[in-house]
């Protein structure tokens, strides 16, 4: 597809991977369109340009016309007399008005196209000192209001994002206290006499750098994930052993708990190109978060199948169940179930590693009856 036509793929310019073909990249926001379409107001600019040129080029003609006029009606055609020249009374006041008129048919058209320009660069002057906020009136010639809409768009995103750093940033301020202030606590105790540096005291010091050490790596794959630059180490896996000996590395916790925990996973399932450190990771907090949410006596079940080019697991557990209000949110960052101990950030970082692979990742969940978690891998 051409530049010259809006809506359809970028197939040339801008950074390769933008161009039609290349694969999506895993931080490319869901829902939108992959490859990306071209701006509508990115159609407007040869029109707007030639617009311009031939606004000018108008006007230059229309004073060579007033100045050719002029000097036909000053000199007129017959032969020369004495006195003003032949048609001086009446022509040069009409081509001075007629330049007039010219002059502000062409100022009201240039100041219609410059106020909309006005208006964006004051707003793009906002948005340099971090005002947000900001939009800009859609009017003007139809090339300047398909800038202002991409420019409201952009300013929108602009926001969102901010307001989504704000929020992380607090978040991460959030989970860092905590373990922060059970290691100060217990320091200081220790070194101050009150407990006695034995096990049993520094016991939760290792505990809270163990914490910390979590989420730092979570942040960081997070972090990686997010700007298309986390490293998989693909090849061949079976799904099916990588499933089942997850779920046995969690039997005991399960029987700890209370928990049946079992895997359904039919034999001949065919190989998928995967990280297998990384999808053992997605499984592994999967099923960590259903046996921590699931009472005593309940199951965790765990299935596999072959479905439309992909492979398709499933972790379903008979426990508690997710909101409601929450299940939208639930593979966004920091979003927690009441009661929850982690930090948040698990189902989040299997949401980006599932998409890294190029699968999906969605969940499904009654209040009081469960809650099942499925992810694609393809073949």
């Amino acid at each position: 597809m051409s530049h010259g036509q809006g809506g359809g793929p970028w197939s040339g310019g801008g950074p390769p991977w933008m161009r039609q073909g290349s694969p999506r990249p895993p931080w490319w926001p869901e829902g939108e369109a992959w490859p990306p379409t071209r701006p509508p107001w990115m159609r407007y600019r040869g029109r707007f340009a030639r617009r311009l040129v031939l606004l000018f080029f108008g006007f230059v003609a229309f004073i060579v016309l007033v100045g050719i006029a002029g000097y036909f009606f000053g000199h007129g055609t017959g032969p020369p007399t004495e006195g003003p020249p032949h048609g001086f009374f009446w022509g040069w006041p009409l081509l001075v008005l007629l330049a007039v008129l010219g002059l502000l048919a062409a100022g009201r058209r240039v100041r219609r196209m410059a106020a909309p320009v006005e208006g964006l660069v004051e707003a793009a002057g906002r948005i340099q000192n971090g005002d947000y906020s900001v939009r800009v009136r859609e009017d003007g010639a139809p090339e300047l209001r398909s800038v202002a809409r991409a420019f409201n768009a952009m300013t929108a995103q602009l926001e969102a994002s901010e307001t989504q750093r704000r929020s992380f940033l607090a978040d991460v301020t959030h989970e860092l206290r905590t373990p922060l202030s059970v290691i100060r606590g217990q320091a200081e105790g220790i070194a101050d006499g009150l407990y006695p540096g034995d096990a049993a005291h520094v016991a939760p010091i290792v505990e809270a750098t163990q914490t910390l050490a979590r989420l730092v790596d979570d942040l960081r794959t997070l972090a990686l994930a997010e700007t298309g630059h986390l490293q998989l180490q693909k090849e061949p896996v079976d799904i099916a052993s990588l499933i089942n000996d997850t779920v046995s590395s969690f039997e005991s916790q399960a029987q700890a708990k209370g928990v049946t925990i079992a895997a359904d996973i039919p034999g001949e399932l065919p190989m998928v190109s995967a990280d297998a450190v990384r999808i053992r990771g997605v499984i592994a907090n999967l099923l960590a978060n259903a046996i921590a949410h699931t009472p005593a006596g309940g199951s965790v079940r765990v299935s596999a199948t072959r479905v439309d080019g992909a492979i398709s697991v499933s972790v379903t557990d008979t426990g508690e169940g997710i909101p409601a209000d929450l299940l939208p949110r639930i593979f966004d960052r920091f979003v927690k179930t009441p009661g929850s101990t982690g930090s948040g950030l698990g189902l989040a970082i299997a949401r980006d590693l599932v998409t890294a692979h190029g699968g999906t990742i969605t969940a499904e969940s009654t209040v009081g009856s469960g809650t099942s978690v499925r992810f694609t891998l393809p073949l």
